[in-house]
């Protein structure tokens, strides 16, 4: 493999890469360039993170939402989808078999809602399901955007992760993804990552990739807005068309998710992953469930480039088809287990194990600690 000695120097930069470094490797086009970007990055997240695959079992529990945001498929606005609440019993059952599948971690995932109801379901459930285990089961809530009291209420009760993507560092790109109805504001998503740092969460965020009208400098903004928010865990991945939304329909009436569209994105999806190792180094990164939407290894790609985390979904399977962020989403219709033994082939194929039975804490938030 040919590769330039610039390249191998600028590889070699890692965090003291600026923003230019960073634009420059997220627009490497050459495939031998591309190769080098994502075996540096895997070296890194071998010496920083392990080759360990973790494992965050996904509960998608309810896709009733108060968000109206232009590119998702269960955006308040969509009438075509039907929405449902998974029972309480059943969301612990599979709790229980997640932990009993060594996953080591839960991921408590839904629409947005902020009202007093839904919070104190969401405190009680997660203290039901901290007592699965003797607390032994890891717990990721990501149910959008809430008052600091409300975000410390879980905290209490057990909750020790949030993810909440920015979906992009770019506050006027952040206005055209989402009706402005006074629900859509860049600087209370921001200020909720703050607040959940405060409290002490492991705090989540990422970005969508490839978005109409989004720059390699604004996907470079992303990762260093990662770095001063002192994030710890990184789910971002490639954007994926939702036919039923207005994002989606602007993209589809201007011919812009060809084969080749989507090609790139889950190029820059790769690359996105891989820079963030190189320059933020002991993050946790999730090989994201859209790249698999775009190509049937996405998340072996995702794994090979950098990521260390994934997530499998453990929603009942009659719910699947109902929460459907996007077109062609993985996994709709296999059972929990035929997840797990799809998953674990992948990661033994990229030659990484499975942390069974383990958290998998981002070891950044302990460094800064």
């Amino acid at each position: 493999m040919a590769v330039s000695p610039a390249l191998r120097a600028l590889l070699a930069k890692g965090p003291a890469m600026d923003r230019n470094d960073l634009v420059t490797l997220l627009g490497l086009t050459d495939a031998d360039d591309r190769q080098a970007l994502y075996d540096a990055a895997y070296a890194v997240k071998a010496e920083t993170v392990g080759r360990v695959a973790y494992y965050r079992g996904l509960i998608e529990f309810s896709n009733r939402c108060i968000k109206n945001c232009r590119y998702c498929g269960i955006r308040r606005g969509n009438e075509e989808v039907e929405r449902f609440d998974t029972d309480r019993d059943d969301i612990l059952a599979m709790a229980r078999w997640t932990y009993e599948a060594g996953y080591g971690s839960l991921t408590l995932q839904s629409g947005e809602r902020q009202d007093e109801e839904f919070i104190s379901y969401i405190e009680d459930l997660v203290r039901d399901i901290k007592k699965i285990g003797n607390g032994g089961l890891g717990l990721t809530l990501c149910v959008g955007e809430q008052t600091e009291e409300t975000y410390r209420r879980w905290f209490e009760a057990g909750a020790h992760r949030y993810l909440l993507r920015i979906e992009t560092s770019n506050p006027n790109l952040y206005v055209r993804l989402h009706p402005q109805d006074g629900h859509h504001k860049w600087t209370v998503r921001r200020d909720c990552l703050l607040a959940l740092g405060r409290i002490g969460y492991q705090v989540g965020t990422g970005d969508m990739i490839g978005l109409p009208g989004q720059t390699l400098e604004d996907l470079a903004d992303d990762i260093l807005f990662y770095r001063d928010m002192n994030i710890d865990m990184i789910g971002m991945g490639p954007y994926v068309v939702h036919h039923q939304t207005p994002i989606g329909k602007e993209v589809l009436a201007a011919g812009r998710d060809s084969e080749e569209d989507r090609l790139h994105r889950l190029h820059l999806g790769l690359a996105m992953i891989a820079v963030t190792r190189l320059f933020l180094r002991d993050v946790n990164i999730a090989a994201t469930t859209a790249l698999q939407a775009l190509h049937p290894l996405g998340r072996e790609l995702g794994l090979k480039a950098g990521a260390n985390i994934l997530m499998p979904i453990v929603t009942l399977p009659q719910f699947r088809s109902q929460y459907l962020l996007y077109d062609n989403k993985p996994c709709v219709d296999e059972q929990a287990e035929q997840c797990r033994n799809c998953l674990s082939g992948r990661v033994a194929s990229v030659g990484d194990t499975v942390g069974l039975g383990k958290w998998g804490d981002a070891p950044h938030f302990f460094h800064k600690k």
